[in-house]
């Protein structure tokens, strides 16, 4: 079973907000597989289903965003399943807005979301899906990603969104590999 994360902020005040497309990814992916997300167990939103031939969890984080890895600690431990077998689908400012990265494993750059995850699993080790938003210098890191996307973002945001759905369902078929060589 793959155990596919997406990161956000519970909430409506977070709903539609850059730091929430880990969730908006989240329930694009579920929409499309006709999974729905609606039991609340280790501190999370969860759904059960099959993606292709996969069977899948999808996991919205309940604890907010920094707290993240106490949720996921808790899930991969109950299920007992490989961090191979762990996707995680979050925001990042250093990936231009609306571009997509894969990645097998890796650090947690500036992502205090990552960072608690990292530190609960005591491993870097799980692959990831990055969805660019980009950065403001000019504003507050915080306010920037709890800000709702600008009018000109929301298509090539949207087509992100699609992007990491569909590469998701290439890897479950075919591989990470092939996700990467197509996706990024």
């Amino acid at each position: 079973m793959y155990i596919i994360v997406g990161l956000g902020n519970p909430g409506k005040k977070y709903e539609n907000t850059r730091h929430n497309i880990g969730f908006i990814t989240l329930d694009h992916i579920a929409e499309k597989n006709n999974i729905k997300i609606n039991k609340i167990k280790h501190k999370a939103l969860l759904g059960e289903g099959t993606i292709g031939n996969e069977k899948v969890l999808l996991v919205k984080p309940q604890t907010f965003m920094n707290l993240s890895g106490n949720s996921i600690k808790e899930i991969v431990d109950y299920y007992k399943e490989s961090l191979d077998k762990l996707i995680v689908i979050y925001d990042d400012i250093d990936v231009e807005v609306g571009k997509i990265r894969i990645r097998k494993k890796g650090s947690a750059g500036t992502h205090n979301g990552m960072r608690s995850i990292i530190y609960n699993l005591v491993s870097d080790d799980f692959p990831r899906i990055r969805i660019g938003i980009g950065k403001d210098p000019a504003r507050e890191l915080s306010n920037y990603v709890l800000d709702s996307f600008h009018k000109e973002e929301i298509n090539a945001m949207r087509k992100a969104v699609e992007a990491a759905a569909a590469a998701v369902e290439t890897w479950l078929a075919e591989g990470i590999d092939k996700a990467m060589n197509e996706y990024n």
